[in-house]
């Protein structure tokens, strides 16, 4: 039986290298098979948002954008509900594929059987 792997990245444009290993490990996992649910909490919400990783660039790594919409086709990307409300984003100002769920969804996943949890 195969892990499933929750990946939250709890950091925005403010810590770039940060949030590029949290995108980087959670699109890895997706290319090698693994069930991938990445929660995009704090200022990471903006993430979640159309062009926002795309403002962010990091020496020697791949584009934001590449790693998250990587994840967003082969995975689950979920903004925190409350993160977004915090920040006024709402459901329709989210890329496609992306979601918002709050603290229960998160516990839900991160306590089911064969998980592993890392946060960023």
């Amino acid at each position: 039986m195969s892990r499933s792997l929750v990946v939250k990245v709890t950091c925005g444009a403010d810590d770039p290298e940060r949030v590029n290993q949290g995108l980087t490990v959670a699109a890895t996992a997706v290319a090698s098979g693994a069930e991938v649910s990445l929660w995009l909490t704090g200022e990471g919400a903006w993430f979640g948002v159309p062009g926002r990783a795309t403002d962010v660039a990091l020496p020697h790594a791949q584009p934001l954008s590449d790693l998250l919409a990587a994840v967003v086709s082969g995975g689950r990307v979920t903004v925190c509900s409350q993160c977004a409300a915090r920040r006024d984003i709402g459901q329709g100002d989210l890329l496609e594929g992306v979601r918002l769920a709050g603290s229960p969804s998160y516990v839900e996943e991160v306590l089911a059987e064969g998980v592993q949890a890392l946060v960023y």
